[in-house]
């Protein structure tokens, strides 16, 4: 089986043919920017044209930027408002022409390092964090997954911890990697205030840098780059669809 997995972005929707059953990429990557403003339709237009790219005409797996109930967003925090309450399925559906199956994005790459990657076979807590445009998290005990945990939105000195240790924060401010850690590191520490986990994951497109501001980072979880780097969401998303249609 085949199945397009789709990673929509604050910044970019990125996509590849993924075989479910290995977690391998069976085309090269392609990115397309997030509309300006990233309302509904327009980002539906853009995932079309990137199913036209690929000529597929199969199932659609899909991670999305937000908390998603029975294929509808719940929250909006990096895309536009109108997304509240929309039917992402139904949208994406209609639009590119293929069943299309939406979760939460930090959830999909969560699925692909659990299954396929850094996460496979741990046992007890795991918290997968994706760093981008803001802060997605993906929790897992015993490799299940507990959906839509939107930590991001944990409040550190007063703000969001997205706002304050993106990877959109840290170009905002023009921090120095050490800098940057700094104000990772207080919202890493109160997510193991919280939870315990015994292994945290670092994904989403900031891990291709890793190597810059790990080194700085004090955790009594083992902390680790993703396997599968900024394309974990888009396995992610495939292996999800995957299992929708078995």
């Amino acid at each position: 089986m085949e199945v397009l997995g789709i990673d929509i972005g604050g910044s970019g929707i990125k996509g590849a043919v993924v075989d479910p059953v290995t977690g391998s990429l069976l085309t090269e990557r392609r990115r397309l920017p997030t509309p300006e403003g990233a309302k509904p339709e327009d980002v539906a237009e853009t995932c079309a044209e990137l199913v036209h790219q690929f000529g597929y005409e199969g199932v659609i797996g899909c991670g999305f930027p937000a908390p998603i109930l029975q294929g509808v967003a719940m929250m909006a925090a990096n895309i536009h408002p109108t997304w509240i309450g929309t039917n992402v399925n139904d949208l994406l559906t209609r639009f590119t022409g293929c069943r299309t199956f939406t979760l939460n994005d930090a959830d999909a790459a969560g699925i692909a390092e659990m299954k396929f990657g850094a996460g496979k076979d741990v046992k007890g807590v795991v918290l997968v964090i994706t760093l981008g445009t803001g802060i997605g998290t993906a929790i897992f005990t015993d490799g299940v997954l507990v959906p839509n945990a939107e930590f991001g939105h944990l409040k550190i000195r007063g703000k969001d911890a997205e706002w304050r240790a993106s990877d959109a924060a840290r170009q905002r401010k023009d921090l120095s990697w050490k800098k940057y850690a700094k104000r990772l590191q207080e919202f890493l520490s109160e997510m193991e205030k919280l939870f315990w986990p015994e292994l945290i994951i670092i994904g989403g497109g900031l891990s291709k840098n890793v190597e810059k501001f790990l080194p700085y980072l004090s955790t009594r979880a083992k902390i680790t780059p993703a396997l599968f780097l900024n394309n974990a969401g888009i396995v992610g998303a495939a292996v999800y669809a995957s299992q929708r249609t078995e």
